[in-house]
């Protein structure tokens, strides 16, 4: 599970990497198409991720349910089950694992798993560089839109070429498109406004003027 957790650090500082890379490439236009205004998945799936809490309660076993926090190598400890990965499972799931797990011990074990604290896993995290007012690292919600995302951030600083701006698509192997965010805050253009997706970086160049 560490070579995993590791795995996916490493693909998410390449990401990085790529943003910074066309951040410095930015100060020109931008040649790349119009992110679509419509970009959310109907069969995403919350899973879990390193930060995440998770409240477990066992039936009619109320000293075997409690909230556990997710650790930074994705697994979780309760009463009777030890360092259970957790990382990348739905709740469901994990429920279904948790039960195989208390099976050992007690018969017919129910388990319901309720996700709190809501961070999610490294690859599906929006990540904001560049000139936001506040550059950050945001969970990602099902319809999330690139207006939400840069109230979360606070706006753009004064020096912000927010019309040049980009989204590094991770889940369409880095593909960028171009998006107005200053349309978007400065001007009220709601036409500029596009739905985000997992592991999507937003990357707003300075303005060279």
């Amino acid at each position: 599970m560490k070579m995993c957790v590791s795995s996916v650090c490493g693909r998410v500082w390449q990401v990085v990497a790529l943003a910074l890379a066309g951040l410095l490439l930015s100060g020109c236009a931008t040649s790349f198409p119009p992110a679509p205004a419509s970009a959310a998945d109907s069969e995403y799936n919350y899973v879990i991720g390193p930060g995440d809490n998770v409240n477990i309660v066992v039936w009619r076993n109320p000293e075997l349910s409690m909230s556990v926090p997710v650790r930074p190598d994705g697994k979780i400890t309760t009463p009777l089950v030890e360092d259970l990965p957790a990382m990348g499972k739905d709740a469901t799931t994990l429920a279904r694992d948790i039960e195989k797990e208390l099976a050992k011990f007690i018969r017919d074990p129910v388990v319901t798993v309720i996700v709190t604290g809501f961070v999610g896993p490294y690859s599906e995290q929006i990540r904001v560089v560049g000139e936001a007012a506040q550059p950050r690292i945001l969970p990602y919600n099902q319809k999330m839109t690139l207006l939400d995302v840069m109230i979360a951030v606070g706006g753009m600083t004064e020096f912000a070429d927010g019309n040049s701006a980009t989204i590094l698509r991770t889940a369409e192997g880095n593909k960028q498109y171009s998006v107005r965010i200053k349309d978007l805050v400065k001007r009220g253009d709601v036409s500029a406004n596009v739905e985000m997706r997992p592991g999507d970086v937003l990357i707003i160049p300075q303005s060279w003027f």
